[in-house]
């Protein structure tokens, strides 16, 4: 490892990333480091590699320095050897970064930011301070004189974007919505997040851009003043430079995870739901094996009579009862859930809107993405599982995958998983019926190769019973979910809601209830109903079996709080 000083930004460490005079950048802390994978992968799939990462935690890798060639292996799939050097930039923000980008041989510099390693959450202190840390980045590079591509580590291109840009030679800025920033604004807005360590730094842009804002540049109508009245700013096309919403069915040049949920976690889900993200082999793979089932829909709740919040819960909770179901056989088998397609017929955002969002082409229903309606943080991350859900409270983590694992093309070439998948060599099929069968197709028994005969509403015992002998299978997929487990055998009712941390009583809870109180976590809200003070609306994980539960936003403050 050469010493720290040697991952410096310098212009003349800088220039060795420079190709066309166009640097490309980026920046984040060691938790986005398997963002700046993907996001560096995705470059060098489309060939773009004047690239630089900066390090805001700890370490950065010298992909900055004087070229340095070498085989890259990124999350467990092999690239090819790059002939080229790597045209960008990758800031490290931390130490620990730095060197875990230097030793995966992506060029990394230290931007000496000295933040934390752990994702500190948006709107908080440190939130705010990466924030500055991009634009201190911004100002020191913009003197170096190249022209500047400054990236989010939150998206990834899918095509080359630079012939794109390079139609607009007289703009100043080009921006999704965001970034990018000449010197006289960069350093006003600087000083302006110096000012106030409290202002997000999108909004201090957005500030100082529409200071002044017109009239268009003249021959120009892409291209408008701005800033200073001076400045000539450009703004995206969103078809090609998107933000999650996909309806046109254009190939973007790239996508960016806002209008999310769920935190960091939900950007991840986002991405792996999208099949972009990069993930290592053993997120493939579960000791376990996985747990998939064919969702049943009725037509009448996607298409009959209007979209409104009645129709939009009536939807969502058919498939949630399902999904809770597989949630528990998934307990009960160790395995992996991969969860379903999940269709929604309302939107979601963070204000009262009409069920679509105005000026979008959204069309009813639609697919819309498990953020939407399940807390993606809490039920992905192993840490929160083992503090905030203690197993003797809570029951077993209770792990799931996006419903389009299998079809990603970044599964691990002759893995099990692979293997399985297009031989159906480690896949078992479970047919419910209505009753049990003879012979053969008795209970347990494999009526035919690969397909395995279980009884409707099945005890715990059962579903042990019949389908341990199956442990080795890699892939077990139900026909369906509706009725195929009758409850837990401990059928006393989940202790009261506990809000906020674990309540430790000196008798364990049952079964049922530790599933309950962990799975009652897995769902979140819909947001929001308009004209309303307190608009949004709880998902309740058990709503069938509260007669007359109708969704309602909360009427008292008192009533504010998860079901």
């Amino acid at each position: 490892m050469p010493p720290l000083e040697s991952f410096r930004l310098t212009k003349e460490a800088a220039k060795h990333r420079v190709k066309d005079n166009v640097l490309i950048v980026t920046f984040g802390n060691y938790a986005f480091m398997d963002f700046i994978l993907t996001w560096v992968k995705h470059l060098t799939d489309v060939n773009v590699s004047n690239l630089l990462v900066g390090n805001v935690t700890f370490y950065y890798h010298p992909l900055c320095l004087p070229i340095r060639i070498l085989p890259q292996r990124i999350r467990g799939n092999e690239l090819k050897e790059l002939k080229v050097a790597f045209f960008y930039l990758t800031g490290a923000m931390d130490i620990k970064l730095l060197e875990a980008l230097y030793w995966t041989g992506i060029p990394v510099y230290d931007m000496g930011s000295h933040m934390k390693t752990i994702d500190v959450g948006w709107g908080s202190p440190e939130f705010h301070k990466m924030g500055r840390e991009k634009v201190f980045l911004i100002n020191s590079l913009l003197p170096f004189g190249y022209e500047l591509l400054v990236c989010d580590t939150d998206m990834v291109w899918l095509k080359n974007p630079l012939p794109y840009l390079a139609r607009f030679p007289e703009a100043d800025i080009l921006t999704s919505s965001d970034e990018l920033v000449p010197s006289k604004l960069a350093k006003e807005w600087k000083d302006l997040l110096l000012a106030d360590d409290k202002i997000w730094d999108q909004n201090g842009f957005n500030e100082l851009v529409r200071k002044v804002y017109g009239p268009g540049v003249k021959g120009k109508k892409d291209l408008v003043y701005t800033f200073d009245g001076k400045l000539k700013l450009g703004v995206l096309q969103r078809a090609y430079f998107a933000a999650q919403y996909q309806q046109l069915r254009l190939q973007p040049y790239a996508v960016h995870t806002t209008f999310q949920f769920g935190g960091t976690g939900g950007k991840r889900h986002r991405l792996r739901e999208a099949m972009l993200f990069y993930d290592p082999p053993e997120y493939y793979d579960t000791p376990g094996g996985f747990l998939s089932f064919k969702p049943r829909i009725p037509k009448s709740l996607l298409l009959d009579g209007p979209h409104t919040i009645q129709s939009h819960f009536s939807l969502v909770n058919y498939q949630m009862k399902q999904i809770r179901t597989a949630l528990a056989i998934a307990s009960l088998l160790k395995r992996t859930l991969v969860m379903p397609p999940l269709w929604c017929r309302l939107d979601r955002i963070w204000f009262g809107h009409p069920g679509v969002l105005p000026g979008t082409l959204t069309r009813q229903p639609f697919l819309c993405p498990l953020d939407h309606v399940f807390e993606v943080f809490p039920s992905l991350n192993r840490e929160y599982h083992a503090g905030e859900l203690p197993e003797e409270d809570f029951g077993p983590g209770i792990d799931f995958r996006e419903y389009s694992f299998f079809d990603n093309p970044m599964l691990p070439e002759g893995s099990i998983l692979t293997v399985t998948i297009t031989g159906k060599s480690s896949w078992l099929e479970v047919k419910l019926r209505e009753e049990e069968g003879s012979g053969n197709c008795s209970a347990g028994n494999q009526c035919k190769p690969g397909v395995v005969s279980l009884p409707k509403n099945s005890s715990e015992e059962m579903l042990v019973q019949l389908l341990s002998p199956h442990s080795g299978v890699k892939v077990i997929e139900f026909s369906s979910m509706q009725d195929a487990f009758r409850g837990f055998s401990s059928e006393a009712r989940s202790l009261p809601p506990i809000h906020g941390r674990a309540i430790h009583a000196r008798d364990p809870p049952p079964p049922s209830a530790k599933f309950r109180n962990r799975v009652k976590r897995y769902v979140g809200i819909w947001c929001c109903r308009e004209n309303l003070k307190v608009g949004h609306i709880f998902y309740d994980m058990y709503w069938d079996e509260k007669p007359g539960w109708k969704p309602e936003p909360p009427r008292t403050k008192e009533e504010d709080h998860p079901p």
